[in-house]
């Protein structure tokens, strides 16, 4: 079946980074782009399997590079040691997220309502209302931690009380702390530590090696060689609706990030919840969860089977195995753009590995300094607004699709293998700045952030 985007075709202008980034997303969708320009080596050679660039000529955007986007995302403040200079990330997250945010206001547009939100700062949203900073080994939000092993270091990542209960499990000891945690891992490999983590059910892994060509999890997902942040299968056309139904039945941040996303773009969104097990979201700072659902209706899952029925687009963020065991299977709804967004994809051997943000960035190549965390969660938030692009690409393109959004890949696609982290930060008794750029802290969007604007 054809991808969503197949038969469109966009205009391409100009060389910015974020606006090559935007092409290649939108050629990944299936688009045609005309007037394609030569763009910058490295850069274009990482993002696209031809380096063009576009630009959307419903934005006027200063043209910016990764270290400028990076430096005022507020991001860069959250990364490195607590005592130590903000780091620059590997790679292109910041020009990644920028890029996104500029196919998430084309495509907008495209449907009537232009969402312009700025992608580098969504990075820093959550930090900035819940008072996070950088913690270096230690991920901003505390429950990952960088541990060493005898061979290289892993990922722990430990955000319930269920996932403390397994450690004795997974580590066979009786390590009951951080500590204990910790002494046992610099004793055993990385590989044998993360997948006694996947027979037990832990959000454990480690980095990429240095050659993605073994990497068998791309391999299996067909996407050997540099990661893409999605696969999609093409289905029938559609008819969408001037208002279409959206059923989220996502958690956390990447999903409901989506879903945010699309209701600011004139979509009817309706948040899917059981009354057993609402988002976990609800049990942090209420002004974070707010943000990204205090705008959507509220269902119980008892009512999901009829909304599934009438849904133009679900996003969910269930390991595959757990849609089985409610007995919901993409297939049974062929009219929907089904967009699932997990760790590591509803393909390949890793489909039902347990992961978050903070360890599916270290997973795809995210991190910094000897080693330190990037940021915030950083894949939540890049999954979401990639997420959001494929979902607005089936509305566009009145075609159904399955999307499969990795949050892996999607770090693995801003971390760019090759590129390396650029420039060090400098105190000037009142700001870290960086190759002229002031170091920003994190931002948040305000109560009216809801502002879609007709196009």
């Amino acid at each position: 079946m054809a991808p969503p985007l197949s038969g469109r075709t966009f205009l391409a202008l100009g060389e910015d980074p974020g606006v090559v980034y935007a092409a290649g997303l939108l050629r990944h969708l299936g688009a045609t782009i005309t007037h394609t320009v030569g763009a910058g080596a490295p850069l274009a050679g990482a993002l696209a399997d031809r380096p063009i660039a576009v630009s959307c000529p419903l934005a006027t955007t200063e043209p910016e590079d990764e270290i400028g986007a990076w430096a005022r995302s507020g991001a860069m403040w959250l990364t490195g040691e607590p005592d130590g200079p903000p780091l620059v990330a590997p790679g292109i997250p910041a020009t990644a997220a920028r890029g996104a945010a500029l196919v998430v206001e084309l495509l907008s547009a495209c449907r009537g309502r232009r969402v312009r939100v700025d992608g580098p700062a969504l990075l820093g949203e959550r930090a900035a209302l819940t008072g996070l900073c950088r913690a270096g080994a230690v991920s901003a939000g505390s429950a990952c931690r960088l541990l060493s092993t005898r061979d290289s270091y892993i990922a722990v990542n430990l955000p319930r009380p269920a996932d403390l209960e397994l450690v004795p499990a997974w580590l066979e000891t009786g390590a009951d702390s951080w500590t204990a945690i910790a002494a046992v891992c610099r004793d055993r490999s990385a590989a044998d530590l993360v997948e006694r983590a996947a027979l037990v059910g832990l959000a454990i892994t480690a980095p990429p090696g240095p050659d993605p060509e073994p990497d068998a999890q791309l391999h299996a997902r067909g996407q050997a060689g540099w990661p893409r942040p999605w696969l999609v299968a093409g289905g029938d056309p559609t008819s969408p609706p001037e208002t279409p139904l959206v059923v989220d039945l996502s958690a956390l941040w990447a999903g409901p990030l989506c879903g945010n996303l699309l209701q600011l773009a004139g979509c009817r969104v309706v948040k899917v919840e059981a009354k057993d097990r609402p988002d976990g979201a609800r049990f942090g700072v209420p002004a974070f969860f707010s943000l990204l659902n205090g705008a959507k209706e509220s269902a119980d899952l008892g009512t999901l089977r009829e909304l599934l029925d009438g849904a133009d687009v679900v996003i969910e963020a269930s390991r595959p195995r757990a849609l089985e065991q409610l007995g919901i299977d993409p297939a049974d709804y062929p009219g929907t753009v089904w967009v699932s967004v997990t760790g590591y994809g509803r393909s390949g051997p890793w489909r039902n590995r347990p992961s978050y943000g903070d360890d599916a960035a270290i997973a795809g190549g995210l991190v910094a300094g000897g080693p330190v965390f990037v940021a915030d969660a950083i894949a939540d938030p890049l999954g979401g607004l990639h997420a959001a692009v494929a979902a607005l690409g089936g509305l566009v393109g009145r075609r159904a699709a399955l999307v499969d959004v990795a949050l892996r890949e999607v770090a693995g696609c801003a971390a760019g293998r090759g590129l390396p982290a650029r420039g060090e930060a400098v105190w000037d008794g009142g700001d870290w700045w960086i190759d002229g750029h002031r170091v920003a802290r994190p931002t948040a969007r305000g109560p009216d952030h809801g502002a879609a604007q007709p196009s």
